[in-house]
């Protein structure tokens, strides 16, 4: 087993021996800019737990944000009800209806948009009216007798600061959204507005963020859950933390437990402790939240594949990969979509066929040599292997914040394509953090699920609790 402490371990597998010295120098200096040591992780785990603790105590800009979400009472799994839900993610807008059968299962009757670049740029809070609509009438759903409107629960994604547990002002956009006049304000507003506009018989009783919902819907199933991930397009987290940890929150009942979300992209946005290379501070440079959800921007789905496509080029220009050509595809930005990387990841044959597949049929590229296939699947696995092993860090500084629960079974919810899709995702979780947790916890107490399309049940469930306390 590889010494996941020397850095080495970290640079030999990607040297390529029939390679020249120039390449492989520069496949070094590459793979030494990617690496995460053990040491690494613990430097990062201290600096999340420093962030954390400044974050819970008071807003700070160079801290996390730890946002109260007003969520207070676990699911028990025994919830019964049929409720609405709207899940805002930064691909496609789901519209559900789900029927909690107060047995730890749920049934789920779903409709999904695809989010155009009109409403990401101008139009959203309409659209979402129109989806909602058009969900209302195909499936004939009506307000209950007596009522005007359907209570509804709402996933929204992007980063909020909430002031109820049904409002939230924006705090800024990311995922490629610029909707204008919506930082700052209120959200759960401009989506009622547009509910009016469009006459759409829809009332949002409760704001929850999609990481919130992942907890909320493995808690469901599994009431041990303490804590909800997404490893997707973005990332983020959500846990459960006593409210006598958090000196921030005003209420005056600071008894039990409070879901907080971390809002965990924004950690190290000064870059003190993150591995930050050239491919990423290009990265950087080039997006519309420059300087911003700098963590997430080496974790995630949107990022993993343009830090590739920007590592591939940088070999490019030196003449060291594709004899110094590259295609009109290659050379836009976002092209290299982070799927490819799992293709080219999960590649064994002896002539990586499928890596020569995406590059030269997907991406356009001429005749590849098997050299230059190995060195673009080596990229993908240094850029792959950094976002695995700093996705583990942040999952086991989380944890570590609670030590009291790890004497007891914990589960941890998780939604996503990285988690879903990339090879070995859920595998490496266990292995890194077993150097960082207690070993035999990780392997008898630690149960990693997946929270399939979880932040919509769970905002229905939180819908649900909310309705029933009003009652």
């Amino acid at each position: 087993m590889a010494d996941t402490n020397n850095i080495n371990s970290f640079i030999e597998p990607y040297l390529i021996p029939e390679g020249s010295d120039e390449l492989n120098e520069n496949l070094k200096i590459m793979a030494n800019s990617f690496a995460v040591t053990d040491d690494k992780i613990r430097e990062i785990i201290a600096g999340f737990h420093e962030s954390m603790k400044t974050g819970l105590d008071h807003d700070d800009k160079d801290a996390l944000p730890m946002i109260p979400t007003f969520v207070r009472g676990r699911p028990t799994g025994e919830e019964k009800g049929t409720y609405l839900a709207l899940d805002l993610g930064g691909t496609n807008l789901r519209v559900c209806q789900v029927t909690l059968n107060g047995d730890t299962t749920y049934s789920l009757v779903q409709q999904k948009f695809t989010i155009t670049q009109e409403a990401k740029e101008s139009r959203l809070w309409d659209f979402i009216a129109e989806c909602v609509g058009v969900f209302l009438e195909e499936h004939g759903l009506k307000p209950a007798p007596g009522k005007r409107t359907i209570p509804c629960g709402y996933t929204f994604s992007f980063p909020i600061f909430q002031t109820s547990i049904s409002s939230g002002n924006l705090s800024m956009w990311n995922k490629g959204f610029t909707v204008p006049n919506s930082v700052g304000r209120d959200v759960v507003n401009l989506t009622q507005s547009a509910f009016q506009r469009h006459h759409v018989p829809v009332e949002v009783v409760a704001i929850v963020n999609d990481t919130v919902g992942t907890l909320m819907t493995s808690g469901y199933t599994f009431p041990d859950t303490q804590m909800g991930i997404i490893f997707g397009t973005g990332t983020n987290a959500a846990y459960w933390e006593k409210l006598e940890n958090i000196p921030k929150w005003t209420g005056e009942d600071r008894k039990g437990e409070m879901v907080v979300n971390l809002e965990w992209g924004a950690f190290d946005n000064a870059t003190k402790v993150l591995p930050y290379t050239m491919h990423d501070n290009k990265l950087n440079r080039k997006s519309p939240n420059h300087g911003f959800q700098v963590y997430e921007k080496m974790i995630s789905g949107l990022f993993l594949g343009e830090v590739v496509r920007n590592a591939l080029l940088s070999l490019v220009d030196r003449r060291l990969l594709f004899e110094g050509r590259s295609s009109e595809i290659l050379n836009k930005s976002y092209t290299f979509d982070t799927a490819y990387m799992s293709e080219i990841v999960a590649d064994d044959s002896s002539d990586l066929h499928g890596v020569k597949a995406v590059l030269e049929g997907t991406l356009d590229l001429p005749p590849t040599t098997l050299i230059d296939r190995r060195i673009v699947q080596n990229v993908c696995n240094m850029v792959g292997t950094r976002g695995v092993r700093l996705s583990a860090a942040a999952m086991s500084a989380v944890l570590l914040a609670r030590p009291e629960l790890m004497k007891n079974n914990i589960s941890v919810g998780i939604d996503g394509s990285m988690y879903q899709f990339y090879p070995n995702f859920e595998q490496d979780l266990y292995k890194v953090s077993s150097v960082f947790l207690d070993p035999d916890f990780v392997q008898n107490r630690l149960k990693l699920r997946l929270a399939k399309d979880g932040s919509g049940v769970g905002a229905a469930i939180v819908a649900m609790t909310v309705d029933r306390d009003r009652a």
